[in-house]
């Protein structure tokens, strides 16, 4: 399956989402804290990313698993790399 390319802002967006709509994270209301996309040579499956240290997934760790495996299987970190000096993050010219 060819995944579909995502900021690490969208992906950080969509991790979070599944997460917290699961029921048990919304019959309890924590509020889990989604790290940073990092990006990694691609896996055997083809994913570029990570993310890894969840701040208080205590007892959700294997809601936080399922959400993160689920975002992997479909989207993959875009690897264009925005100037920081400008102002609208146009890509960077080489």
């Amino acid at each position: 399956m060819l995944r579909k390319t995502r900021t690490a802002s969208q992906l950080q967006d969509e991790v979070n989402r599944r997460i917290h709509r699961a029921p048990e994270v919304v019959e309890d209301g924590v509020k889990i804290r989604v790290p940073r996309p990092q990006m990694q040579e691609a896996d055997a499956s083809g994913c570029n990313w990570t993310m890894k240290h969840f701040g208080n997934a205590i007892g959700f760790e294997r809601t936080v698993e399922a959400a993160l495996k689920a975002v992997q299987k479909e989207y993959n970190l875009s690897e264009e790399v925005k100037d920081l000096g400008s102002l609208f993050g146009e890509p960077q010219k080489d």
